[in-house]
């Protein structure tokens, strides 16, 4: 398995619209699609966005702890937050908040070439030095850890790591599933067969090609292609 990016984290809500309002306010996002069940946001249709599904509340976090963006100006981007947010600031370089629906965001300050990038998807994890090697299994990279300690593994410069903590097994979870873009779908389904692990769904879109596996901790995953036909914007 050979993931080359960390394509996008999808989110079940009750109220998608008051996230992707949020996103496209203050995040330098826009909406790069919208249908009756989702709608996707992004600075960039071909880099790390948020899928904002539809679903019936109230949502659990179970696994998901945070999802955090990366900027070249943290200031600048804490200032385009609305007024009265409240803001936690662990680490130099590093601040986090809450929105509704159990939605808890990072901005985090390195190098890039698009501002409000996936940097990272923390989740938690009941052994995670055990996850971070079952992800390793599925073509996730080894990485040194992170500034908060924890264990996590690298795509296409974008982490997950892997928080101590019980992810539980919600009956209406706040995470859909988290994506990452491959060059073949089909050499992915034919890996999974191979190593064991549980297709969940295959998904032949108007712009995408994705298979749907059971990851570690029963997280969700998405190893999705752009065809050629790709054009969103």
């Amino acid at each position: 398995m050979r993931p080359r990016t960390l394509d996008h984290v999808a989110y079940w809500l009750a109220d998608r619209d008051a996230l992707a309002d949020f996103a496209t306010a203050h995040l330098g996002m826009h909406v790069i699609d919208r249908t009756d069940s989702f709608t996707l946001v992004g600075a960039d249709a071909r880099r790390g966005k948020l899928t904002l599904f539809v679903a019936e509340g109230p949502r659990e976090r179970g696994a998901l702890e945070h999802v955090a963006l990366r900027v070249s100006d943290l200031d600048a981007a804490l200032a385009e937050l609305p007024a009265g947010i409240e803001v936690d600031r662990p680490r130099d370089g590093e601040a986090f908040f809450d929105l509704g629906e159990g939605v808890r965001l990072g901005l985090v300050q390195r190098d890039t070439e698009v501002e409000y990038d996936l940097d990272h998807v923390a989740l938690r994890s009941a052994d995670p030095e055990a996850t971070a090697s079952a992800y390793r299994s599925l073509g996730f990279r080894a990485a040194p850890p992170g500034s908060s300690g924890a264990p996590r593994v690298e795509v296409g410069g974008a982490w997950v790591e892997l928080r101590p903590g019980e992810p539980g097994a919600p009956e209406r979870p706040l995470l859909n599933h988290i994506a990452v873009l491959v060059d073949s779908v089909e050499e992915h389904i034919a890996a999974a067969r191979e190593l064991g692990v549980e297709i969940d769904d295959v998904v032949d879109a108007p712009n995408t090609l994705a298979v749907f596996l059971r990851g570690p901790e029963r997280v969700r995953l998405e190893y999705v292609e752009h065809k050629p036909t790709f054009s969103l914007r």
